[in-house]
């Protein structure tokens, strides 16, 4: 059961949270193709429809967590440190992306032309980064696990 439950929670990592840190990472230079070029209806297009991909991959992103939890639970790892880690680190980035990426890509969306909308890309992708940069850390401390018998 532990090795199924750990196969879902890692093909639902790749599978969710892949393509919203790609889209994320795509969406602050679509957006400013988008302010360069307001006619432009395939940018504004292309805009949207990354917006709608991290918008639904943050939702299916739920199951990695629901997964994870199940496989540490099976495989008695609850209270290890670098779990923990790996929990608030993760709470942090859904944070992150659900206060800070998705509004802003929101605004972005249904927003005007003026400066600051220029600005709110340089946000937006500084905000992005550290989403994505959390979860780097999250993999990182998923295949590392300091402390772990395995030899890994």
């Amino acid at each position: 059961m532990t090795k199924f439950l750990l196969a879902v929670h890692v093909l639902a990592a790749i599978v969710a949270i892949g393509p919203v840190t790609v889209a994320a990472s795509m969406f602050p230079p679509a957006a400013r193709r988008v302010l360069e070029a307001p006619d432009d209806v395939r940018a504004a297009e292309t805009l949207r429809l990354l917006h709608r991909i991290c918008r639904l991959y943050a939702v299916v992103g739920v199951v990695v967590p629901v997964f994870g939890f199940a496989t540490a639970s099976t495989m008695h790892v609850l209270g290890s440190a670098w779990l923990i880690t790996s929990i608030a680190l993760t709470a942090l980035a859904a944070v992150v992306l659900a206060a800070l990426v998705l509004p802003r890509q929101s605004a972005l969306v249904e927003g005007g032309t003026d400066a600051r909308t220029r600005q709110a890309t340089v946000q937006l992708a500084m905000f992005t980064g550290v989403f994505n940069l959390l979860w780097a850390v999250v993999t990182v401390l998923m295949i590392v696990r300091p402390g772990s018998t395995t030899g890994a």
